[in-house]
This record gives structure tokens, C-alpha cells and sequence, in this order.
């Protein structure tokens, strides 16, 4: 017996009726909407790695002892990529078995998703949108560590050369500073090497690389304010 015969013959013996038209009507557009939410998702998620790639010095891994890559592994937003991988998934999946999804390869699929939610995910990034739902997240999930709790732990090393936190009072020569667990700091900075956008005032956040001279003293040879990549969106906020 033929294939096609088996195939009618089954259909008979099981009294199969074709679906209505509405049914697959309505799964395509559900599997539609189902790439849309998928991509925006997935945008939402890359937008957040991008912030936690501004929020980070990657030039500074490469000077860390041995304890360099167990904290790049440390900064890395794993959870944010893994969301994205998921989303992406979904979305290719949607695309795959809607109505014409049969015409789209592998690699258009992966392409076009990947490519909509990077788009998606640069305009909301650039638009300040990543840096509010990360603080909102950290805020409303207890076991989450942001992106800011993670870079605190890098710049909380005054033994490796690495120092942050909140100008108390100015000096000329020198500053005090309160880092981010409340203790109070005295950082000299006579030859220190301060860009512009670091106006070394009180209130302002900062990054410091130099060397611990004592239990409270901090000679600094570079500083850097605290908002990644040169920015200066983390002055003023905690």
C-alpha cells in the first residue's frame, strides 16, 4: 500500500476532520505576537547588557592579579544574556512555524531576530531606558545583584589600588571621601591625573586608581567619575 493510501485510510479509521480556516487564522497571529513580545523582550535585555558594558572598565581586568578573571566573570550580566538567548529563541520559533515560515533558513531567522531586538535594545539603551528598568529590577528582586552592586565590588579594593565613593570636603592638595560601606578616606591627589569631566566637588561620585598609604589615606594617581565610559550619569545618584 502507497503512503498516500495509508495516510486516507488512517484518516478514515480515526474519522479526522480538517481544522476550521479561524483556527490557523488566529495561530498565526498568536504566533506573530508571540515574535513581537519575544523581541521586545529580547531587546529590553541586550539594552541592559549594553549598559552593564558602559557601566564597566574592561581596561582594568588586564591589571588585576590573579582575581581578574573570576571578576570579569563576576561583572558579566548573565542573567540578561541568558534572557536574551531565550527570547531569541521564542522569536525565531514564532517566525519558523507561522504561515510563511517555511521560507525563512536557520541563519535568516537567527538574523532577523537578533537584528530587531539589537535595534530595539540600542534606541532604548540610548534613550536612558536600560539604566531604569536595571535599578528597578535590583530594587524589586532581593536575590538580583545590579549592575552598580557589581561595579562597587571592582572599585572596593584600596589594598589592589582601587578606591570609590562620595567627595565629603575639598582640598587643595587633597579630599576626603566616603566609599560605598561608610568609611571616611583622605585621597591625595598632588600629580594625580584629572580629566576635565572630574571636577573633584563635593557630592560628586568618583573612581580612583592609586595606592593605600595607611588605614584611611589613599594617594590617587588617576581619577575617573563613577558613570562608565567617560559619562558623567552616575554624579549626584547612588
Amino acid at each position: 500500500m502507497k503512503p498516500s493510501e495509508k495516510l486516507l485510510q488512517k484518516i478514515k479509521e480515526e474519522q479526522a476532520e480538517p481544522a476550521p480556516r479561524w483556527y490557523f487564522a488566529v495561530k498565526n497571529k498568536l504566533l506573530w505576537a508571540a515574535f513581537g513580545l519575544a523581541a521586545v523582550l529580547g531587546a529590553l535585555a541586550f539594552s541592559v547588557i549594553l549598559f552593564a558594558i558602559q557601566q564597566t572598565d574592561f581596561d582594568l581586568i588586564s591589571h588585576l592579579s590573579h582575581s581578574g578573571l573570576e571578576l570579569f566573570l563576576g561583572l558579566l550580566p548573565f542573567f540578561w544574556i541568558i534572557l536574551l538567548v531565550v527570547f531569541l529563541f521564542i522569536s525565531m520559533y514564532s517566525i519558523q512555524y507561522s504561515r510563511r515560515g517555511y521560507k525563512f533558513t536557520l541563519a535568516r531567522l537567527v538574523g532577523y531576530s537578533a537584528a530587531l531586538s539589537i535595534l530595539l535594545g540600542t534606541l532604548f539603551f540610548i534613550g536612558g531606558g536600560a539604566q531604569r528598568l536595571e535599578q528597578s529590577f535590583a530594587l524589586n528582586v532581593s536575590i538580583y545583584e545590579s549592575v552598580q552592586e557589581k561595579k562597587v565590588k571592582l572599585w572596593s579594593m584600596p589594598e589592589a589600588g582601587y578606591l570609590s565613593g562620595e567627595i565629603t570636603e575639598t582640598g587643595q592638595e587633597a579630599f576626603q571621601l566616603k566609599d560605598f560601606q561608610g568609611k571616611e578616606w583622605t585621597v591625595r591627589y598632588r600629580g594625580a591625573f584629572i580629566p576635565p569631566v572630574v571636577l573633584l566637588e563635593r557630592g560628586e561620585k568618583v573612581k580612583l586608581i592609586g595606592e593605600m598609604q595607611g588605614e584611611d589615606v589613599f594617594v590617587a594617581a588617576e581619577a575617573r567619575p563613577w558613570g562608565g565610559m567617560g559619562n558623567r550619569m552616575g554624579r549626584g545618584k547612588k
